[in-house]
């Protein structure tokens, strides 16, 4: 049977939150004022060292969501495709580069998995050569986003998504791998046969400690540009069907890490 490799993004691949590098093309394009912009920069700071429980994941979802009710896709998509090349390409851990060749190589999947929106998650995933995506994803009527949550890919439905997408392909979940930084993913490495906590945080890391689960360190983050070929900005733009969840994740990635620390 076949079987895959399933990764998580942001500090896990990603040296930092793939959700906030947004806060300034987005304020430079209109679409959120200077008091979020600085509300981003502080989530940027927790996010690297803090992290969330659910009631205040909850909570930073609604605000998501009303947040970004209203804006125009079309915008959000060329503020997007613009941006991919120069602010969320450039950072990501030489380690999973090299984890996501070596699964390649051995005929697995590469599956990304991860609580960040599909807009940004694809044309990321599409740099990396991963077989498949699975994030969150807004509803959009009349070109514009609603504020609706069609999809949202956190914690018990990450686990869900993995199993639908083996069935799907027919993996033996024995044989899949995982990765991922947070405790709000162990649902999702309980799934697979060879869980890997990275850089985990300090909830994570007891889970990892009880369950036997290796735990592995990344810290060298280079360039994608250094390591993987990168489509043209079109290409990009066209993955990036709007940056809406980046932005409306100011807040809610960069708190997402607070949980280790309380």
């Amino acid at each position: 049977m076949p079987a895959a490799a399933f990764f998580d993004l942001d500090k896990t691949i990603i040296a930092k939150s793939s959700s906030l590098a947004f806060t300034k093309p987005f304020q430079a394009g209109g679409l959120i004022n200077r008091r979020a912009a600085l509300r981003s920069a502080y989530a940027q700071l927790v996010f690297l060292t803090g992290g969330a429980d659910d009631d205040q994941m909850e909570k930073l979802r609604q605000f998501m969501s009303q947040l970004v009710a209203g804006w125009d896709v079309a915008t959000v998509r060329e503020v997007v495709g613009e941006t991919l090349h120069h602010i969320v390409v450039p950072i990501v851990y030489d380690e999973a580069v090299t984890l996501i060749e070596e699964h390649q190589a051995a005929g697995r999947d590469v599956v990304i998995v991860s609580a960040s929106g599909a807009e940004v998650v694809e044309p990321i995933g599409e740099l990396l050569g991963a077989d498949h995506v699975i994030a969150t994803r807004l509803e959009i009527v009349d070109g514009k986003y609603t504020g609706v949550i069609d999809h949202y890919v956190y914690a018990e439905e990450k686990a869900r998504a993995v199993r639908e997408l083996a069935e799907e392909r027919g993996y033996d979940l024995a044989e899949c791998y995982g990765y991922s930084d947070s405790v709000t993913d162990v649902p999702m490495l309980a799934e697979v046969g060879h869980p890997f906590a990275v850089n985990p945080d300090k909830e994570l890391r007891k889970v990892a400690s009880a369950r036997g689960w290796p735990v592995l360190v990344f810290t060298r983050p280079v360039t994608l540009r250094s390591r993987v070929p990168l489509p043209s900005k079109t290409t990009l733009a066209a993955l990036a069907v709007g940056g809406v969840l980046t932005v409306g994740g100011l807040v809610w990635a960069g708190v997402r890490r607070r949980r280790a620390d309380a």
